[in-house]
């Protein structure tokens, strides 16, 4: 059975930020993690003190679906960004419980936090990766029809493996098809 002292211990060392928001859905409670993280004391943190770290462009959102979960006693998990003890901003998946009172009423909420901005970071980069292979190979690309040379952005004609290397990642390597070899090179065909 674990003691009080230990549970205590559990909660305030737990390798995640923790916090308790009352039945007016204000903030009573921030474990050491959180207060570490955010360099702030239980005080400043206090009913909606913690708000204050969050992210301008996430505020309102973040706000609407704490307030739309609470309202509902609903589970929630959002991500947002925090600022840290140091003014830089992270990115923090939160999920919210309801939780109850011994005798079964309706308490106010549990939450715990994790700091995500690595693989957030991972995804936008990857994103943008995409985007940038989509970007270099979407378009019309203007082609002779006689020689096959490609008109680049500035108006050159250029050979198609020259443009295509220098707007990909394709390498090339040649050959000599069957039919052409009989065309141009008959003496070999057989």
């Amino acid at each position: 059975m674990v003691t009080l002292s230990e549970y205590h211990a559990l909660i305030e060392q737990a390798p995640i930020l923790i916090w308790r928001a009352n039945t007016d859905a204000l903030c009573d409670y921030f474990n050491d993690r959180w207060l570490a993280f955010r360099g702030r004391t239980m005080e400043q943190e206090y009913g909606n003190g913690w708000a204050e770290g969050v992210h301008p462009e996430d505020f309102d959102r973040c706000l609407k679906i704490f307030l739309d979960s609470f309202n509902k006693r609903e589970v929630f998990e959002m991500e947002y960004r925090l600022m840290r003890h140091d003014a830089v901003y992270r990115w923090i998946f939160d999920r919210g419980v309801p939780y109850q009172e011994d005798k079964g009423g309706f308490a106010g909420y549990i939450g715990s936090c994790i700091d995500v901005t690595q693989r957030v970071e991972a995804q936008e980069a990857l994103k943008f990766k995409l985007e940038e292979e989509l970007r270099v190979l979407k378009g019309i690309i203007p082609i002779c029809m006689h020689c096959k040379g490609i008109r680049d952005d500035k108006g050159y004609w250029n050979q198609l493996e020259k443009y295509i290397s220098e707007h990909s990642e394709v390498q090339f390597s040649h050959g000599i098809c069957d039919k052409c070899l009989k065309k141009y090179h008959p003496e070999f065909a057989d």
